[in-house]
């Protein structure tokens, strides 16, 4: 996706569950509805489980990726 600006980054690297989750949901709240949080994580079930963090919490999933390790995901804070 382009055209995203990134409001927040938040490196989860190196953490594990649920770290990496607890951390998102105190991050998110410091951006504003509608702005966007970059979270970097180097755990493999950090796929899944913001998959349901923001199914669950009505926030976007907005991309993932991975590259080298590395997952990437950028979520629109939406309440």
């Amino acid at each position: 996706m382009t055209n995203i600006k990134i409001s927040k980054t938040l490196d989860a690297r190196n953490m594990s569950c649920p770290l990496p989750i607890l951390k998102t949901k105190k991050a998110i709240r410091d951006i504003g509805i509608g702005e966007y949080l970059e979270v970097l994580a180097t755990d493999p079930g950090s796929e899944s489980d913001f998959q349901a963090w923001t199914r669950s919490t009505g926030n976007e999933l907005v991309e993932q990726s991975v590259d080298n390790g590395v997952f990437r995901y950028i979520m629109k804070r939406i309440k």
